[in-house]
């Protein structure tokens, strides 16, 4: 069977571990998904960067936020987010720490999930 193909959003800035957890998770193997891309943030102008992203998001079956404390305001988000939504993408949130909650969520980005392996798989299988 094929594995879901996974576009993760996370803030860059602030927040890079939790990418770097899930790309793990992701390597299990009974792992039902795969990471197909996540932010990014590189050193080229902003239409390249977007335009990047738009494909990437494009090739995912599945759009996902990981939630910081920061992320309702990194502008990188949004703006995946806004793409993920023109492109129709179904899409959720993942609370990234233990201390976070559904408040952190992004205005827009789906449902609020708490983080565990139980979760994911029911979401991604």
């Amino acid at each position: 069977m094929a594995k879901t193909k996974v576009f993760l959003s996370f803030d860059f800035d602030n927040d890079k571990v939790l990418k770097d957890f899930i790309v793990g998770q992701a390597k299990n193997s009974d792992s039902p998904f795969e990471i197909s891309d996540y932010s990014l943030k590189e050193a080229k102008p902003e239409k390249d960067w977007l335009d990047h992203a738009k494909r990437a998001i494009g090739r995912a079956d599945v759009f996902i936020i990981m939630l910081g404390p920061k992320t309702k305001t990194a502008s990188g988000v949004l703006k995946e987010l806004d793409v993920a939504i023109e492109k129709e993408k179904r899409k959720f949130q993942i609370i990234g720490y233990t201390n976070g909650s559904s408040d952190l969520a992004v205005p827009g980005g789906g449902r609020t999930y708490s983080w565990n392996w139980e979760n994911l798989k029911k979401l991604l299988s």
